[in-house]
């Protein structure tokens, strides 16, 4: 019953999403005066109309990817919102793309306009509607029952969250275990229910049947899991969802994903998990970005070859082996701004090096031509960097790609920077460059990666431009 009552939920809201989306766009156009068609054959109105549906239909599809529809009882509301702002962000962007590419007879900011619109009218709608019903869950209303398996510290802290959080809405009504150690004097755990409300596992499928149980929370140690089969069994006979917040590797692993191997279920355990949706729409934004940017730049980069060509013998690009997401190696293009041999005359000016850890960097290097330090300066010997973004090597923001020299002297968590697509601008570019200690570079680019999101690549992008143009940390 719980679960038919989410679907038409979700049906529900997916369906509002979809009316608000294609009422938009059809008021959009009309505020706009466009007329989709040509002069001489006008689209009809039952044609905008259709589209406007499709288009409705296409944007509530793609916020059910940003897990939109999903129950969201224990999300923040700042959560909420920025899941909604991803899913609008990225429906612009691909509703820019189409426009641009098919030549839609609409101004440049109809998209923008549009994912804004949306965004702001489903977002007021659901900080109107979650505001009222934390409030009536803080009163006692719209809650949901939940079972415990578990008697240890772990239950505890799960007990703790529930007691902390009223505007979830969630009951503890019972406890289950088969342990003796779960509820005594020593452990300090005193149950959120009475004593008659523990039970052993054998009570489990009484309880599922009388006591309305919404959702099995199950918080137990890892010496429990042999004995949980039944558990599970039950959970899936009567059809009450199961939710595991078993300690399996106590504090070593970070915490897991489901995933498939095949017809199997698994646990991916990862440092930091991002979403495929907001890391594919990072993917998108560089291949525009990329795209536009070489538009853009190669004017720059045309002056620049000719300045290297005049001014040094040797070849206009400098090829470097660098190393890319998971330590793939690749080579990473740039304007050549050193002597065609300095490579091998590295080895003669080691003893010069101003960094600390295994990067060499020498503010006043000798292989630096004329042309190249003014490059260097400007960060347009960068520029050619964009076509291993369109490539799929970089990103437009992510951790600098180290040389494998580098990568072999990296210590503890060093090598996990390399978790991510490295990227043409980052942290430590806008933070001093050349002035940042090695230690601070890696804590920079890690912290980079594990709280990642869109809205930060955009923050950095901004913080970027000042920075190159002030030249800062630049040599």
């Amino acid at each position: 019953m719980l679960k038919a009552r989410e679907r038409q939920i979700q049906l529900i809201a997916a369906a509002m999403d979809s009316t608000v989306a294609a009422s938009l766009f059809l008021l959009l156009l009309r505020y706009d005066g466009v007329q989709l068609g040509t002069p001489d054959r006008p689209m009809q109105s039952w044609v905008e109309l259709g589209l406007a549906v499709l288009l409705g239909l296409c944007w509530s599809a793609m916020l059910a990817r940003f897990g939109i529809y999903e129950s969201q009882r224990r999300w923040g509301m700042l959560e909420r919102l920025q899941r909604l702002l991803l899913g609008c962000a990225l429906g612009g962007l691909v509703l820019s793309t189409l426009a641009f590419s098919f030549n839609a007879p609409v101004d440049r900011v109809f998209p923008l306009l549009l994912g804004s619109g949306i965004f702001v009218v489903l977002g007021s709608v659901r900080v109107l509607v979650y505001s009222v019903l934390n409030v009536a869950r803080r009163a006692g209303s719209n809650y949901r029952n939940v079972l415990i398996v578990g008697a240890g510290p772990l239950a505890r802290a799960a007990q703790d969250r529930v007691l902390a959080h009223p505007e979830w809405g969630q009951r503890i009504v019972a406890f289950l275990d088969d342990g003796e150690s779960g509820f005594d004097g020593e452990s300090g755990f005193t149950p959120a229910v009475p004593a008659d409300q523990i039970h052993k596992f054998m009570d489990l499928p009484l309880l599922l049947r009388s006591e309305n149980v919404d959702e099995v929370l199950v918080a137990c140690p890892r010496t429990m899991i042999g004995s949980l089969a039944p558990v599970v069994r039950e959970c899936a006979l009567i059809g009450v969802p199961l939710t595991l917040l078993s300690d399996l590797f106590g504090d070593v692993l970070p915490p897991p994903r489901v995933g498939r191997f095949d017809s199997l279920s698994t646990l991916r355990f990862a440092p930091v998990h991002h979403s495929e949706v907001a890391l594919a729409a990072k993917r998108g934004i560089d291949i525009v970005g990329a795209t536009l940017g070489l538009c853009l730049s190669l004017p720059v980069i045309a002056c620049a070859a000719l300045a290297i060509r005049l001014t040094s013998p040797g070849p206009i690009f400098f090829r470097q082996l660098r190393c890319g997401l998971n330590g793939r190696r690749f080579e990473m293009l740039k304007l050549r701004t050193m002597v065609a041999d300095a490579e091998r005359r590295r080895a003669d000016l080691l003893e010069l090096n101003e960094m600390d850890g295994p990067v060499f960097k020498i503010s006043q290097d000798p292989r630096v031509t004329p042309a190249g330090r003014w490059l260097r300066k400007w960060s347009v010997d960068e520029l050619p960097q964009l076509w291993n973004v369109l490539k799929g090597e970089m990103s437009l923001v992510g951790p600098r790609p180290p040389t494998p020299e580098e990568v072999v002297e990296y210590q503890g968590s060093d090598r996990r920077r390399l978790s991510m697509r490295p990227g043409l601008t980052c942290v430590w570019q806008i933070s001093g460059r050349n002035e940042v200690s090695f230690e601070e570079w890696m804590r920079l680019d890690l912290g980079y990666i594990d709280g990642w999101s869109l809205a930060h690549d955009l923050r950095i992008v901004l913080a970027t431009i000042p920075t190159v143009l002030s030249g800062r940390g630049a040599s």
